[in-house]
């Protein structure tokens, strides 16, 4: 199949500073890449690039077959795009915003009425849709800002950091739109800094850092990469702790970490159950004992050299 999105060596230089060197990726129709990274990795870049807003300085960029340089009126036909900031006219309602894109795409009155008022429902903006942007609060900006991109449906769609500063219920209704999109063939481009974000809505994702590829998969792939489940412990009672470690080394289960976290990394269910045991051999009552995954946190810190944080939600035992 025939990406609708291909970017092959992508570079772009703002006078000294390197944006974005040697990047590749694509996305094919029904399919979310996620481009994963802190700020200034060059995601932004990439986005404006691919919506012909910045001139690439060398690479070759299509989408939907179209060339980015050379057919951009083409390019700008086929995609939808919504920016790290809201585009929005703020002495109009949202209703009005929603209305006056309808109009400038070209559809009719009664149509653009109609599409905004679907939007709103879809959005959940309801409360906020006839009061002028202006007075709105960041979150109903931000939703509405993605409304905005979905009135007319474009084959292509990018989403630059699309849920900044939302609730998180608001994340979900936005999440929702972005699998119905996909599942209805879009391919979408999504740029985001939430590794849960990333984790939940990408089929791909390439990590960037400085401008860089340095690491691409599913998520799944991703998570592969820092091997085998963890098993953590934590001992409640500070007098214990130094017990539990020693107890658990002695039964030849490698211990690392502090002692009021104690991790065995390459742990298995086999492992979980020999801690339980030697736990309750040695009389510690109160413990948590988690088995989990390695997570996006994990992968996207080691990988960038800043050392790892802990899963959001592991799934818990106690001893």
């Amino acid at each position: 199949m025939t990406p609708m999105i291909q970017v092959e060596g992508l570079s772009k230089r703002f006078g000294a500073i390197v944006a974005v060197a040697d990047v590749s990726l694509s996305a094919e129709a029904g399919t979310v890449v996620g481009l994963l990274g802190p700020n200034g990795a060059g995601k932004t870049t990439v986005v404006n690039c691919l919506s012909t807003l910045v001139r690439p300085d060398a690479g070759k960029l299509t989408v939907a077959g179209f060339d980015v340089v050379g057919q951009a009126a083409d390019v700008r036909a086929s995609i939808a795009l919504t920016g790290q900031y809201a585009a929005l006219d703020e002495a109009l309602t949202g209703r009005e915003n929603l209305v006056l894109f309808g109009r400038l795409q070209g559809l009719g009155k009664a149509e653009a009425q109609t599409r905004a008022g679907e939007l709103i429902e879809r959005f959940d903006i309801g409360a906020s849709a006839d009061r002028p942007v202006r007075v709105a609060s960041g979150g109903e900006r931000r939703r509405l800002d993605v409304a905005v991109s979905q009135v007319v449906e474009r084959p292509v769609l990018f989403l630059d950091e699309p849920t900044t500063g939302l609730d998180p219920r608001s994340r979900r209704t936005v999440w929702d739109e972005v699998r119905r999109l996909r599942d209805n063939g879009v391919a979408i481009l999504l740029t985001t800094q939430y590794l849960d974000e990333a984790d939940q809505l990408a089929d791909r994702i390439l990590i960037v850092d400085s401008g860089q590829v340095i690491a691409e998969g599913t998520p799944a792939e991703l998570k592969a990469k820092l091997g085998a489940s963890v098993c953590e412990v934590r001992v409640a009672e500070p007098s214990a702790r130094a017990v539990a470690k020693t107890a658990l080394a002695a039964a030849g289960l490698p211990v690392t970490g502090a002692d009021d976290l104690l991790t065995l990394p390459g742990a298995g269910m086999g492992t979980l159950g020999a801690v339980v045991r030697c736990l309750d051999t040695t009389g510690i009552q109160d413990a948590e004992i988690n088995l989990r995954h390695p997570t996006l946190d994990e992968v996207f810190l080691t990988l960038t050299g800043n050392g790892s944080v802990a899963a959001e939600h592991p799934a818990a035992v106690t001893a």
